[in-house]
């Protein structure tokens, strides 16, 4: 897919640093504002940010779209890089977005009219005002979700690679060496802290390994795990105003992306709105670099149909999205979709993998030691590099079960959502049962494609036998499995230090000395069909 930033239309820009902006509770926010040189009070692109207002942000965001006629206002959200307030993540940009909005609207150059633009912690500050206010005409929203519950607790576990990365980065980011040194030595810091937990550190004291002290945030999170109803995430869920939005919206996204599965959501409730986002999903992860450009062009592209009147630069269908396996884009006319079907894949005796019938057998067992947990090789993590590895090793290992299809005499094409529908018994109450799909290549490699996670608790009720009925949800795909490929499942108990490990008794934050190990037994009879679920498409 080749972009190109057309050239049209350039301006010189001026820049304004450190502009204030009131809150109205008496703290101030600061801002950089990007001027096209000429340009008569045009549109605004706001852009608030917990990363800083220089270097990439700046050039990246503000000069190209102010080169190209749009005024720019590029702001710290609370509590860093100048403004005011105390950082409390996720908390505040609700009012203080608001606020912002009416300071612009108060001002002698704004033009009426405003777009929102920027990926994760800043496409969530987007949703967080976007249903209340009217003159946002236009956002662009990347790898980003209304609400990061789901991806902090990711069916039902805690997503503790991710989060503990996340907030050591935010924490070292206006340190002595700056927001650069911090994104590189994060991932190391909160790799050494994991490692740590292994060695019988807490899980509530990782982020004094990871950052030297306590980490509020960090440690939120742990706190408000058990209830999704609670105060605290009501305050910082905007899901239930996403079908509100009247702002015309595009979407990217990566296969490889912790917030997928929530980006396609707040997508689908555009849809069910009757609204018509645009969405385009690539072979990204979160902090890939290639995403960048793909994305300013997408968002110009976008500003300019929907604030200047000139859709030129829109392609025809709202749905795009690079088939892995394939290495082709393709273009469809909505999500999911259309024509595809769910194919069911049993789980069958000796680890074989197929679409019939599973026929009698005794149940496929393995046990879970949260003392030396399943390890993950690959999967999606908010900083570093998420694309497919090799599993063979993990494969090996005595707690991980793996069936696989026969060679496949063609193509396979699946794209749409992916889930298992497995019946389980376990020896403890609390579990994790880890569901991952594997591309098995004829030289024997076997790529990770996508995976879930589902955290069993009590409130699951076991038949008469013991045995529990689980829907897991997997990462959607849009993925070939070529002619002379298998397909493989995994099933697990752990998926470490991208979850947190299950302890086995229902308490995350005991003591290893009071874990306990599970039995897991995977049942697949005929009248248990344990099978994932895969999205088959006809090649288009």
């Amino acid at each position: 897919m080749a972009l190109q930033l057309p050239r049209r239309h350039a301006h010189r820009v001026l820049v304004h640093r450190d502009v204030p902006v009131p809150m109205p509770d008496g703290v101030t926010l600061l801002a950089d504002r990007y001027v096209p040189v000429g340009a008569d009070r045009p549109p605004t692109v706001l852009i608030r940010s917990p990363y800083g207002r220089a270097g990439v942000v700046g050039w990246m965001y503000g000069r190209t779209f102010a080169r190209h006629g749009f005024h720019v206002v590029i702001q710290s959200c609370r509590g860093g890089f100048g403004s005011g307030g105390l950082l409390d993540p996720l908390a505040d940009e609700r009012e203080d977005g608001l606020a912002t909005v009416m300071w612009m609207r108060a001002q002698s150059w704004y033009g009426g009219s405003f777009a929102m633009h920027g990926p994760s912690y800043l496409g969530y500050a987007q949703w967080a005002i976007a249903a209340e206010a009217p003159d946002l005409r236009a956002m662009a929203t990347q790898v980003t979700a209304s609400c990061f519950r789901d991806a902090a607790y990711v069916g039902g576990s805690f997503a503790l690679e991710s989060t503990l990365v996340w907030t050591t980065l935010t924490a070292g980011m206006e340190g002595r060496l700056g927001g650069a040194a911090a994104t590189f030595l994060a991932p190391r810091r909160t790799r050494r802290a994991v490692l740590s937990g292994l060695s019988g550190r807490p899980l509530s004291e990782l982020d004094l390994v990871s950052a030297g002290r306590p980490l509020p945030f960090f440690r939120d999170l742990i706190a408000h795990h058990a209830d999704p109803a609670s105060a605290y995430w009501r305050k910082r869920d905007f899901s239930a105003s996403v079908g509100e939005v009247t702002a015309e919206v595009t979407m990217t996204g990566g296969w490889y992306d912790v917030f997928l599965p929530w980006q396609l959501k707040d997508y689908r409730a555009m849809r069910a709105a009757g609204r018509q986002p645009y969405l385009t999903i690539g072979p990204w992860y979160h902090a890939d670099l290639r995403l960048g450009r793909v994305a300013s062009v997408d968002a110009l592209a976008w500003f300019r149909a929907h604030l200047l009147g000139d859709p030129s630069g829109l392609r025809a269908s709202p749905v795009r999205l690079y088939v892995t396996g394939a290495d082709e884009w393709r273009d469809y006319p909505d999500w999911p979709v259309p024509g595809t079907r769910a194919e069911r894949w049993h789980l069958q005796p000796g680890g074989a993998l197929s679409t019939d019938n599973p026929v009698p057998s005794e149940p496929d067992r393995f046990r879970y030691d949260p003392r030396h947990p399943t390890p993950v090789l690959g999967g999606p993590v908010l900083i570093g590099n998420s694309m497919p590895r090799d599993n063979r090793r993990l494969e090996s290992r005595r707690d991980v079960l793996v069936y696989s299809s026969p060679v496949l005499a063609a193509d396979t094409d699946l794209i749409g959502e992916v889930s298992a529908d497995l019946y389980v018994r376990t020896s403890t109450e609390h579990a994790d049962v880890v569901v991952r799909v594997c591309d098995v290549h004829p030289n024997g490699t076997s790529m990770n494609v996508c995976e879930g996670v589902r955290r069993l608790t009590p409130a699951e009720l076991p038949d008469q036998d013991g045995v529990r009925r689980i829907r897991v949800d997997l990462w959607p795909i849009a993925h070939r499995f070529r002619r002379g490929h298998r397909i493989r499942v995994h099933v697990a108990g752990g998926a470490y230090p991208r979850i947190s490990r299950n302890p086995g008794t229902g308490d995350p934050l005991g003591p290893e000395s009071a874990m306990v190990c599970c039995d897991h037994e995977v049942l697949h009879d005929p009248a248990r069909p344990s099978a994932v679920l895969l999205p088959r498409v006809a090649r288009s």
